[in-house]
């Protein structure tokens, strides 16, 4: 009785963290739809060679890899929010980097600018441990939905800035690389209401499983094996998406809704997706996500009208959501406490290395496979067949082997 009571006021300050961080999801967050919906195209007014107009996002997601390490490293000696300063900051030079690039038509430094924007997509990352530090076991989940819930809002904003600021200043989406510095000065403010107790280090050996034990582990494979074709696959489609809305013959305000669909597919199951595996279990629900994205893929070689696109990118959101956060579950519960921190790290890796193959395969498959937009249309969704038929032939192996106990 006496614990109920006390409960509100224990977690007083951690819900002030999760609203500033809902907010900074919902405003900081729309730079990502704003990079991906322009990125594309701003890069094919740039690039020497069209095969190379979506590199920015094969960039940014390898400056999002190289600076998970030390924006971790600087969480962790100075706290939350100097992280969360370091990634705003980041976010604002990659703008203005970026800007810069596209009003001197320099496709090297449009580049740098999307090196920099993935030192904000990295800290992004950290948004939903940092709900949960601060939170009870039973506010916890809550904190965590709640953070993921702004991503919803990103999703709406992030393409509806797109739409006012494309086309307006003399060169084409430089207005929206200097809306994206305005959110990271906005961020900046946010973070300042942050209040997160910085935990000090464990002292001593780690101890569990080497990584390579950890890999040995048939629920922790397969799970990676799913997230990282999960996220890879859903990376690969909707970089390309934007390039084959326009080159069909649809507007950059389509596009931008097109992506803002598949957005919000992403995020919205996340408030029922726990259920749904607590009920079937998980594995199915990664079977699901898997059947879903191949779905995605049918209907986009289907037809190339605008229905399409939106069917498509909405069913690829939906089967990335089940098949990603599935495997997270998955992995989660196969492994120790002790273990977290190592197969966490290692997991990440692994996946944002697929996602990188992915956004340097899209770009050469959708402008150099074929000599049309449609041909290269059909060869990005065709690509996705293989790796569902690695990670389907995983879960099926997993199956059929003895049941294992998780940790």
């Amino acid at each position: 009785m006496n614990t109920s009571l006390s409960a509100p006021d224990t977690d007083g300050p951690a819900k002030r963290n999760v609203l500033v961080l809902v907010a900074a999801q919902a405003i900081l967050g729309a730079q990502m739809p704003m990079i991906f919906v322009v990125a594309g195209l701003a890069g094919k007014q740039l690039a020497p060679n069209a095969c190379l107009a979506t590199l920015s996002i094969s960039v940014m997601v390898i400056g999002s890899m190289l600076s998970a390490n030390p924006l971790s490293a600087i969480m962790a000696r100075f706290g939350r929010r100097a992280g969360f300063f370091v990634g705003a900051l980041g976010g604002a030079l990659g703008g203005a980097v970026a800007a810069y690039g596209l009003s001197i038509a320099s496709f090297p430094l449009f580049l740098a600018g999307a090196f920099l924007s993935g030192i904000y997509q990295s800290s992004q990352g950290f948004f939903r441990f940092a709900a949960a530090d601060s939170a009870s076991d039973s506010f916890r989940p809550k904190a965590i939905s709640w953070v993921m819930a702004g991503g919803l809002l990103s999703a709406v904003v992030g393409p509806e800035l797109v739409k006012v600021t494309a086309q307006s200043m003399a060169v084409p989406f430089m207005g929206t690389y200097m809306a994206v510095i305005g959110l990271n000065a906005v961020g900046v403010f946010l973070f300042t209401a942050l209040k997160i107790p910085k935990v000090a280090p464990r002292k001593g050996p780690a101890g569990g499983r080497s990584r390579i034990e950890l890999l040995r582990t048939p629920r922790i494979l397969v799970a990676v094996i799913v997230a990282t074709v999960s996220y890879a696959l859903m990376n690969l489609v909707m970089t390309s998406s934007p390039l084959a809305v326009v080159g069909c013959g649809f507007h950059t305000s389509d596009a931008a809704n097109v992506v803002t669909a598949h957005v919000l597919a992403m995020y919205i199951p996340s408030f029922f997706t726990g259920h749904v595996i607590a009920r079937i279990g998980v594995e199915r629900v990664m079977a699901i996500g898997l059947v879903i994205l191949a779905s995605a893929g049918i209907v986009a070689m289907a037809g190339v009208q605008l229905e399409n696109f939106y069917f498509a990118l909405i069913l690829l959101g939906v089967g990335w959501n089940f098949g990603f956060i599935g495997a997270t579950t998955m992995l989660t519960g196969a492994h120790s406490v002790e273990e977290r921190g190592r197969m966490q790290g290692l997991n990440d890796f692994l996946v944002f290395g697929g996602v990188t193959l992915a956004s340097f395969s899209s770009g050469g498959l959708m402008n150099c496979s074929g000599g049309s937009v449609q041909a290269g249309w059909q060869a990005v969704n065709l690509a996705m067949l293989p790796f569902l038929v690695l990670a389907g032939g995983a879960l099926i192996w997993l199956a059929l082997r003895p049941k294992e106990r998780a940790i």
